[in-house]
Protein backbone atom coordinates (compact mmCIF):
# COMPACT_ATOMS: atom_id res chain seq x y z
CA UNK A 1 0.00 0.00 0.00
CA UNK A 2 2.65 2.38 0.93
CA UNK A 3 4.19 1.75 -2.87
CA UNK A 4 1.00 2.12 -4.37
CA UNK A 5 0.51 5.61 -2.41
CA UNK A 6 3.66 6.52 -3.57
CA UNK A 7 3.35 6.11 -7.00
CA UNK A 8 -0.17 8.16 -6.83
CA UNK A 9 2.02 11.06 -5.16
CA UNK A 10 4.26 11.14 -7.62
CA UNK A 11 1.49 11.15 -10.35
CA UNK A 12 -0.69 13.98 -8.78
CA UNK A 13 3.10 15.71 -8.44
CA UNK A 14 3.60 15.73 -11.90
CA UNK A 15 -0.07 17.04 -12.96
CA UNK A 16 0.39 19.60 -10.35
CA UNK A 17 3.44 20.56 -12.04
CA UNK A 18 1.79 20.32 -15.72
CA UNK A 19 -1.14 22.59 -14.72
CA UNK A 20 1.28 25.35 -13.11
CA UNK A 21 3.04 25.31 -16.15
CA UNK A 22 0.30 25.69 -18.57
CA UNK A 23 -1.54 28.56 -16.41
CA UNK A 24 1.81 29.88 -16.44
CA UNK A 25 2.00 29.95 -19.80
CA UNK A 26 -1.46 30.94 -20.58
CA UNK A 27 -0.97 33.81 -18.05
CA UNK A 28 2.37 34.55 -19.94
CA UNK A 29 0.58 34.89 -23.29
CA UNK A 30 -2.47 37.40 -21.66
CA UNK A 31 -0.06 39.79 -21.04
CA UNK A 32 2.12 39.42 -23.75
CA UNK A 33 -0.97 39.88 -25.98
CA UNK A 34 -2.40 42.94 -23.71
CA UNK A 35 1.13 44.81 -24.04
CA UNK A 36 0.69 45.03 -27.47
CA UNK A 37 -2.80 45.84 -27.61
CA UNK A 38 -1.59 48.64 -25.39
CA UNK A 39 2.02 49.49 -26.21
CA UNK A 40 2.26 48.36 -29.89
CA UNK A 41 -1.11 48.02 -32.14
CA UNK A 42 -2.72 51.31 -30.72
CA UNK A 43 -0.01 53.20 -32.52
CA UNK A 44 -0.10 51.50 -35.43
CA UNK A 45 -2.14 53.99 -37.41
CA UNK A 46 -3.24 53.09 -41.25
CA UNK A 47 -5.04 54.79 -44.09
CA UNK A 48 -8.02 52.65 -45.40
CA UNK A 49 -8.80 53.44 -49.21
CA UNK A 50 -11.91 52.72 -50.62
CA UNK A 51 -13.37 53.77 -53.91
CA UNK A 52 -17.11 54.90 -54.98
CA UNK A 53 -18.59 55.56 -57.99
CA UNK A 54 -21.33 57.71 -57.02
CA UNK A 55 -20.85 60.86 -57.86
CA UNK A 56 -23.18 62.49 -60.94
CA UNK A 57 -21.87 61.36 -64.44
CA UNK A 58 -19.29 64.28 -66.15
CA UNK A 59 -18.10 65.35 -62.04
CA UNK A 60 -14.90 65.92 -60.84
CA UNK A 61 -13.02 63.23 -58.59
CA UNK A 62 -13.31 64.12 -54.86
CA UNK A 63 -11.24 62.92 -52.54
CA UNK A 64 -12.66 62.46 -49.00
CA UNK A 65 -10.55 62.32 -45.90
CA UNK A 66 -12.53 60.80 -43.13
CA UNK A 67 -11.25 61.07 -39.59
CA UNK A 68 -12.57 59.90 -36.69
CA UNK A 69 -12.57 59.20 -32.49
CA UNK A 70 -9.13 61.10 -32.22
CA UNK A 71 -9.48 60.79 -28.65
CA UNK A 72 -6.25 63.44 -28.46
CA UNK A 73 -4.81 63.21 -24.88
CA UNK A 74 -1.50 65.98 -24.60
CA UNK A 75 1.59 64.30 -25.02
CA UNK A 76 0.57 61.90 -27.84
CA UNK A 77 3.23 62.65 -30.51
CA UNK A 78 3.10 59.58 -32.35
CA UNK A 79 -0.74 60.22 -33.08
CA UNK A 80 -0.05 64.37 -33.35
CA UNK A 81 2.69 63.58 -36.31
CA UNK A 82 0.76 60.89 -38.37
CA UNK A 83 -2.48 63.18 -38.16
CA UNK A 84 -0.38 66.56 -39.49
CA UNK A 85 0.81 64.17 -42.20
CA UNK A 86 -2.30 63.02 -43.31
CA UNK A 87 -2.04 66.63 -45.27
CA UNK A 88 -0.01 64.78 -47.84
CA UNK A 89 -2.91 62.82 -48.98
CA UNK A 90 -4.60 65.60 -50.73
CA UNK A 91 -7.86 65.66 -49.68
CA UNK A 92 -10.13 68.13 -51.53
CA UNK A 93 -12.73 67.66 -48.59
CA UNK A 94 -12.56 66.63 -44.55
CA UNK A 95 -15.01 65.05 -42.56
CA UNK A 96 -14.36 64.78 -39.08
CA UNK A 97 -17.50 62.62 -37.03
CA UNK A 98 -16.34 63.41 -33.54
CA UNK A 99 -15.05 62.11 -30.17
CA UNK A 100 -11.87 64.39 -30.65
CA UNK A 101 -11.17 64.99 -27.43
CA UNK A 102 -10.05 62.79 -24.36
CA UNK A 103 -8.63 65.34 -21.86
CA UNK A 104 -9.65 69.39 -20.62
CA UNK A 105 -6.31 70.53 -22.07
CA UNK A 106 -6.60 68.57 -25.49
CA UNK A 107 -7.90 71.18 -27.64
CA UNK A 108 -4.42 73.34 -28.13
CA UNK A 109 -2.83 69.57 -29.07
CA UNK A 110 -5.19 68.74 -31.23
CA UNK A 111 -5.72 71.84 -33.55
CA UNK A 112 -1.78 71.60 -33.91
CA UNK A 113 -2.03 67.75 -35.00
CA UNK A 114 -4.70 69.49 -37.58
CA UNK A 115 -3.21 72.45 -38.46
CA UNK A 116 -2.40 71.60 -42.09
CA UNK A 117 -6.08 69.73 -42.51
CA UNK A 118 -7.88 72.94 -41.44
CA UNK A 119 -7.03 74.71 -44.39
CA UNK A 120 -9.39 72.29 -46.58
CA UNK A 121 -12.82 72.48 -46.61
CA UNK A 122 -14.14 70.54 -44.00
CA UNK A 123 -17.69 69.60 -41.85
CA UNK A 124 -17.51 67.84 -38.69
CA UNK A 125 -20.23 67.05 -36.13
CA UNK A 126 -19.60 66.06 -32.15
CA UNK A 127 -19.55 62.92 -30.24
CA UNK A 128 -20.04 62.11 -26.44
CA UNK A 129 -16.11 62.46 -25.95
CA UNK A 130 -16.34 66.29 -27.14
CA UNK A 131 -18.45 66.96 -24.50
CA UNK A 132 -17.85 64.95 -21.51
CA UNK A 133 -13.99 63.66 -20.46
CA UNK A 134 -14.23 59.64 -20.22
CA UNK A 135 -14.57 58.51 -16.79
CA UNK A 136 -13.13 54.97 -15.39
CA UNK A 137 -15.56 52.36 -15.92
CA UNK A 138 -15.36 47.96 -15.49
CA UNK A 139 -14.59 46.82 -19.48
CA UNK A 140 -16.75 44.14 -18.83
CA UNK A 141 -19.80 46.57 -18.51
CA UNK A 142 -19.07 46.97 -22.61
CA UNK A 143 -20.12 43.17 -22.96
CA UNK A 144 -23.34 44.04 -21.68
CA UNK A 145 -24.55 46.45 -24.21
CA UNK A 146 -23.99 49.86 -25.43
CA UNK A 147 -21.93 51.96 -23.11
CA UNK A 148 -23.84 54.49 -20.75
CA UNK A 149 -23.09 58.16 -21.01
CA UNK A 150 -22.00 59.37 -17.68
CA UNK A 151 -24.61 60.60 -15.28
CA UNK A 152 -25.00 63.99 -14.31
CA UNK A 153 -22.56 63.92 -11.26
CA UNK A 154 -20.19 61.89 -13.22
CA UNK A 155 -19.80 64.68 -15.92
CA UNK A 156 -16.49 66.66 -16.45
CA UNK A 157 -17.62 68.79 -19.37
CA UNK A 158 -14.67 69.10 -22.03
CA UNK A 159 -13.98 72.36 -23.92
CA UNK A 160 -16.14 72.07 -26.70
CA UNK A 161 -16.94 75.11 -27.22
CA UNK A 162 -13.33 76.13 -27.85
CA UNK A 163 -12.59 73.12 -30.22
CA UNK A 164 -16.00 74.55 -32.27
CA UNK A 165 -14.72 77.88 -32.21
CA UNK A 166 -11.60 77.43 -33.95
CA UNK A 167 -13.15 74.22 -36.22
CA UNK A 168 -15.54 77.25 -37.65
CA UNK A 169 -12.73 80.14 -37.51
CA UNK A 170 -11.08 77.44 -40.09
CA UNK A 171 -13.62 77.15 -42.53
CA UNK A 172 -15.13 74.03 -41.05
CA UNK A 173 -19.07 73.65 -41.41
CA UNK A 174 -20.44 72.50 -38.40
CA UNK A 175 -23.30 70.09 -38.80
CA UNK A 176 -25.25 69.70 -35.66
CA UNK A 177 -28.87 69.15 -36.39
CA UNK A 178 -27.90 70.99 -39.30
CA UNK A 179 -27.74 70.94 -42.77
CA UNK A 180 -25.71 73.34 -45.17
CA UNK A 181 -24.78 72.45 -48.93
CA UNK A 182 -21.66 73.08 -50.45
CA UNK A 183 -20.24 74.00 -54.09
CA UNK A 184 -17.28 71.83 -55.36
CA UNK A 185 -16.27 72.86 -58.77
CA UNK A 186 -19.09 72.08 -60.96
CA UNK A 187 -21.51 70.00 -58.72
CA UNK A 188 -22.92 70.49 -55.33
CA UNK A 189 -22.87 68.58 -51.86
CA UNK A 190 -25.72 68.44 -49.72
CA UNK A 191 -24.78 68.06 -46.08
CA UNK A 192 -26.69 67.26 -42.94
CA UNK A 193 -25.73 66.18 -40.14
CA UNK A 194 -26.90 64.94 -36.37
CA UNK A 195 -25.62 65.58 -32.74
CA UNK A 196 -24.76 62.15 -30.81
CA UNK A 197 -27.57 59.86 -31.00
CA UNK A 198 -25.60 58.01 -28.66
CA UNK A 199 -26.39 60.74 -26.37
CA UNK A 200 -29.90 60.99 -27.43
CA UNK A 201 -29.02 64.29 -29.20
CA UNK A 202 -29.62 63.84 -32.92
CA UNK A 203 -32.71 65.97 -34.15
CA UNK A 204 -32.56 65.22 -37.78
CA UNK A 205 -32.92 68.56 -40.10
CA UNK A 206 -33.24 67.12 -43.24
CA UNK A 207 -31.57 68.52 -46.49
CA UNK A 208 -31.27 72.20 -47.53
CA UNK A 209 -34.59 72.83 -49.26
CA UNK A 210 -32.46 75.35 -52.07
CA UNK A 211 -34.60 76.41 -55.45
CA UNK A 212 -37.52 74.62 -57.05
CA UNK A 213 -34.72 73.05 -59.90
CA UNK A 214 -32.18 72.77 -57.36
CA UNK A 215 -33.10 68.61 -57.70
CA UNK A 216 -31.67 68.93 -61.48
CA UNK A 217 -28.13 70.51 -60.79
CA UNK A 218 -25.27 68.05 -60.41
CA UNK A 219 -25.68 67.28 -56.63
CA UNK A 220 -24.22 65.04 -54.32
CA UNK A 221 -26.48 64.23 -50.40
CA UNK A 222 -23.96 62.77 -47.80
CA UNK A 223 -24.81 62.24 -44.33
CA UNK A 224 -22.81 62.61 -41.18
CA UNK A 225 -23.80 60.95 -37.83
CA UNK A 226 -21.17 59.89 -34.80
CA UNK A 227 -22.66 56.78 -33.29
CA UNK A 228 -24.52 54.69 -36.56
CA UNK A 229 -27.22 54.09 -34.83
CA UNK A 230 -29.82 52.44 -36.71
CA UNK A 231 -32.71 54.92 -36.60
CA UNK A 232 -30.18 57.84 -37.71
CA UNK A 233 -29.46 55.39 -40.73
CA UNK A 234 -32.91 54.68 -41.66
CA UNK A 235 -33.97 58.32 -41.71
CA UNK A 236 -30.74 59.21 -43.86
CA UNK A 237 -31.33 56.80 -46.19
CA UNK A 238 -35.63 57.69 -46.28
CA UNK A 239 -34.40 61.20 -47.08
CA UNK A 240 -32.43 60.19 -50.08
CA UNK A 241 -28.30 59.78 -48.92
CA UNK A 242 -26.11 58.97 -51.34
CA UNK A 243 -23.63 58.49 -48.69
CA UNK A 244 -23.51 57.94 -44.95
CA UNK A 245 -20.06 58.41 -42.61
CA UNK A 246 -19.57 57.68 -38.89
CA UNK A 247 -17.36 56.77 -36.06
CA UNK A 248 -17.58 55.81 -32.31
CA UNK A 249 -17.86 51.87 -32.65
CA UNK A 250 -12.95 51.88 -32.63
CA UNK A 251 -14.00 49.17 -34.86
CA UNK A 252 -14.72 47.19 -31.93
CA UNK A 253 -11.20 47.88 -30.52
CA UNK A 254 -10.55 44.33 -28.94
CA UNK A 255 -11.49 41.67 -31.95
CA UNK A 256 -10.91 38.46 -32.30
CA UNK A 257 -8.68 37.58 -35.67
CA UNK A 258 -10.47 36.26 -38.54
CA UNK A 259 -13.74 36.37 -37.06
CA UNK A 260 -13.65 40.73 -36.24
CA UNK A 261 -15.50 42.82 -33.52
CA UNK A 262 -17.19 41.31 -30.52
CA UNK A 263 -19.19 44.15 -30.09
CA UNK A 264 -19.89 47.57 -31.87
CA UNK A 265 -21.20 49.74 -28.67
CA UNK A 266 -24.49 51.03 -30.29
CA UNK A 267 -27.21 48.62 -32.04
CA UNK A 268 -25.09 48.62 -35.57
CA UNK A 269 -24.93 44.89 -35.81
CA UNK A 270 -21.07 44.07 -35.16
CA UNK A 271 -20.07 43.47 -39.14
CA UNK A 272 -20.54 46.92 -39.94
CA UNK A 273 -18.53 47.86 -36.98
CA UNK A 274 -15.70 48.72 -39.45
CA UNK A 275 -15.73 49.53 -43.23
CA UNK A 276 -17.85 50.44 -46.03
CA UNK A 277 -21.19 48.48 -46.50
CA UNK A 278 -24.24 48.91 -47.69
CA UNK A 279 -27.55 50.11 -45.71
CA UNK A 280 -30.62 48.96 -46.68
CA UNK A 281 -34.00 50.41 -45.78
CA UNK A 282 -37.58 50.68 -47.84
CA UNK A 283 -36.07 49.92 -51.13
CA UNK A 284 -33.14 51.96 -51.30
CA UNK A 285 -29.50 51.19 -50.80
CA UNK A 286 -27.10 53.28 -49.61
CA UNK A 287 -22.82 53.35 -48.80
CA UNK A 288 -22.33 53.66 -45.22
CA UNK A 289 -18.57 54.01 -44.09
CA UNK A 290 -18.21 53.70 -40.32
CA UNK A 291 -14.55 54.55 -39.53
CA UNK A 292 -12.69 52.36 -36.97
CA UNK A 293 -11.34 55.58 -35.24
CA UNK A 294 -7.54 56.76 -34.76
CA UNK A 295 -8.13 56.51 -30.88
CA UNK A 296 -9.09 55.28 -27.32
CA UNK A 297 -10.28 56.37 -24.38
CA UNK A 298 -7.67 56.82 -21.95
CA UNK A 299 -8.49 54.96 -19.61
CA UNK A 300 -8.82 51.61 -21.94
CA UNK A 301 -5.85 52.37 -24.20
CA UNK A 302 -5.63 49.34 -26.03
CA UNK A 303 -6.34 47.65 -29.52
CA UNK A 304 -6.17 44.15 -30.88
CA UNK A 305 -6.76 43.33 -34.00
CA UNK A 306 -8.14 46.53 -35.01
CA UNK A 307 -5.75 49.03 -35.98
CA UNK A 308 -6.09 52.86 -35.90
CA UNK A 309 -7.21 54.39 -39.04
CA UNK A 310 -8.53 57.31 -40.94
CA UNK A 311 -10.31 56.94 -44.71
CA UNK A 312 -9.82 58.23 -47.73
CA UNK A 313 -12.75 57.73 -49.99
CA UNK A 314 -12.30 58.56 -54.04
CA UNK A 315 -15.80 59.59 -55.04
CA UNK A 316 -15.79 58.89 -58.78
CA UNK A 317 -18.42 59.42 -61.24
CA UNK A 318 -21.15 57.29 -62.02
CA UNK A 319 -21.66 55.06 -65.00
CA UNK A 320 -24.69 57.35 -66.90
CA UNK A 321 -28.36 55.80 -66.92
Amino acid sequence: MEETASVTSTHTSRSGATLGWAAGLTLTAAAATLGYAAAVERTLYEVRTETLPILPPGASTLRVLHLSDIHMVPGQRSKADWLHGLAGLKPDLVVNTGDNLSHRKAVGPLLEALEPLLKVPGVFVPGSNDYYAPVVKNPLRYFAGPSIPPKEFERRDLPWKDMFSAFGAAGWVDLTNRSQSIGFRNMRIDFTGVDDPHLDRDRYAGYPSGSSTSAEAPHLRVAVAHAPYQRVLDYFTADGADLMLAGHTHGGQVCVPRYGALLSNCDLPTWRARGLTQWDHEGRSVPLNVSAGIGTSRFAPVRFACRPEAVLLTLTPRLPR
